[in-house]
């Protein structure tokens, strides 16, 4: 693991579902270049549980404090992994799920009339491991993947996005959550309001029951690629704030 700047905080960035660490690109940059010591690990999109687990250990080992962003899903996988993660300080949401304990992100998803999404996805088989077991997963079809995930995109891109997109086990949607980080965290929120895909009613509803600091902004679900100049500047104002 890269070492980080003593004493400084470094900025953990988890993508979500149907995407993978290539989507915090904009934003990289832009932390970069202010210094700021930065990890975009690969989620391994398996279940919420191990994912939760995988996350917590890759930020315990990283010396020092650690703010942890998570997008959509990974809203989710963040706030799950450090209940285990004890460095982490703060939380920032990016179009990000912020499940209450027990609750499934297929429960919250089913409240929303914003999100398409459902409609949207492909099934698939994936191999499980053990013996001839399968198990299901989930893909965006790549015909709706713009509309759902990156209307504010230019369309090149968001086909591109679509052909590469990494699909999430189907039962990550009905695993229960765990104990809740941002009950204990400070946390902030970026809402797009066109989101979609994780539904911009739903995301706002958790925002506001995690008491977080939100900001909302004209997008797609995509927003850190959209508009990853407001997006920056609140991480960098939650990076102020837990020091």
């Amino acid at each position: 693991m890269m070492a980080s700047h003593p004493g400084s905080t470094t900025v953990v960035l988890v993508h979500g579902a149907f995407a993978d660490a290539g989507s915090w690109g904009p934003v990289i940059d832009r932390l970069l270049a202010a210094g700021i010591p930065v990890r975009a690990p690969a989620v391994p999109l398996r279940g919420l549980r191990s994912d939760s687990a995988y996350i917590a250990s890759f930020i315990s080992q990283i010396p020092g404090p650690v703010l942890a962003v998570g997008h959509s899903y990974g809203g989710a996988v963040i706030s799950n992994a450090a209940t285990e993660a004890t460095n982490v300080t703060g939380l920032v949401l990016v179009s990000g799920f912020a499940p209450e304990q027990d609750e499934a992100l297929s429960e919250a998803e089913g409240t929303s009339r914003d999100s398409a999404l459902a409609p949207a996805l492909v099934q698939a088989q994936f191999p499980t491991g053990v013996g001839d077991e399968t198990a299901i997963e989930l893909y965006v079809d790549a015909d709706e993947f713009p509309a759902v995930f990156a209307a504010d995109l230019p369309a090149a891109l968001a086909a591109t996005l679509a052909a590469s997109q990494r699909p999430i086990a189907a039962s990550a949607f009905d695993e229960k959550s765990g104990a809740p980080a941002w009950k204990r965290l400070p946390t902030w929120s970026v809402v797009a309001t066109g989101d979609k895909a994780a539904g911009s009613d739903v995301l706002l509803s958790m925002a506001r029951r995690a008491n977080a600091e939100t900001l909302q902004l004209e997008g797609s679900h995509l927003i850190m690629m959209s508009q990853p100049e407001p997006v920056t500047q609140v991480i960098l104002t939650a990076l102020e704030t837990v020091g």
